[in-house]
């Protein structure tokens, strides 16, 4: 009967601490919520309030106080913007380097990544360490060597030398490289070719297509990171025609009585492209980044 009784009060005693775990869980559910939410409105916030600056006229940007009223400046923003700049050939010519490049560096270093997976050769480890070292060089230390190879070349102010230099990335290698590894059983490479597939038939039927999702992490880094140029252009591109949107913008700045609700405009008209591109490939980019996580 003493037993009875004392086991009776600690299953008791139990109860309140459970409310207390369970309450404890959701105040840090609640905490976790509000954190993520403040970074989702800081992260957001730039963008939205280049949209609002851009629908309204110098005087309005550069009076007092804080206000999120949509101006009426919109139409008048948008004929400057086309007066001051070269606008839709400078995103015409952002996209296409963009998109070029970004699509030949899918390529190469797709290729580069399934040679460092399944082929063995020597100096193949001190390769790829020397390959992933290079990733912690600044990449500004490598732009008078750039400048300097772009003109030996003769491809100054040409669209080219943006854009082929940086089509196979340390980065991209490596992402490849380990997807391969961790994703894609050697059994079914040797069955390819037991086949009778040859070493490109094999690249190009059987082990691309299970590299989808790292191959949309990679054209969401590359998209971004040739959109997103602006050392590189500013030195080798020097006619306002060629210039990317990133220069372009940049470029006007210096005039004097800067239009900034039209640099505004172009501003947000130009984050679109980057915007849409995520909304495509987010889904695969998540399962890339976490794709051999998990072994089964």
């Amino acid at each position: 009967m003493a037993s009875y009784i004392t086991t009776k009060n600690s299953l008791s005693g139990l109860k309140p601490s459970d409310k207390n775990i369970e309450l404890l869980t959701k105040l840090l559910m609640i905490f976790l919520a509000t954190i993520l939410i403040v970074s989702a409105v800081i992260t957001v916030f730039p963008f939205i309030w280049s949209a609002i600056l851009s629908t309204r006229d110098r005087s309005e940007i550069f009076g007092s106080g804080i206000s999120f009223a949509i101006g009426e400046s919109l139409k008048i923003n948008y004929a400057k913007l086309q007066e001051i700049m070269p606008f839709w050939q400078a995103m015409f010519n952002s996209i296409y380097i963009a998109f070029l490049g970004t699509t030949i560096s899918l390529l190469f270093c797709s290729m580069g990544g399934y040679a460092f997976a399944v082929y063995k050769f020597k100096g193949k480890n001190v390769l790829f360490g020397m390959l992933v070292g290079s990733m912690m060089i600044p990449p500004v230390l490598s732009l008078i060597p750039y400048f300097m190879i772009v003109k030996f070349l003769g491809l100054m102010d040409n669209s080219i030398a943006v854009w082929l230099p940086f089509t196979t990335t340390p980065f991209g290698i490596f992402l490849m490289r380990q997807h391969v590894v961790a994703s894609i059983p050697k059994e079914l490479l040797e069955a390819a070719k037991l086949d009778g597939a040859g070493e490109f038939r094999t690249y190009w039927s059987v082990v691309l297509p299970l590299m989808k999702p790292a191959l949309a992490t990679l054209s969401i880094v590359q998209f971004v990171f040739f959109w997103n140029m602006f050392m590189q252009p500013l030195v080798v591109l020097t006619t306002p025609e060629n210039y990317v949107i990133t220069q372009a913008l940049r470029s006007v700045q210096g005039i004097p009585n800067t239009p900034w609700g039209a640099v505004m405009l172009g501003t947000t008209i130009s984050i679109l492209p980057l915007i849409i591109t995520y909304l495509f490939a987010s889904k695969q980019m998540i399962s890339g980044l976490t794709s051999g996580a998990v072994k089964g």
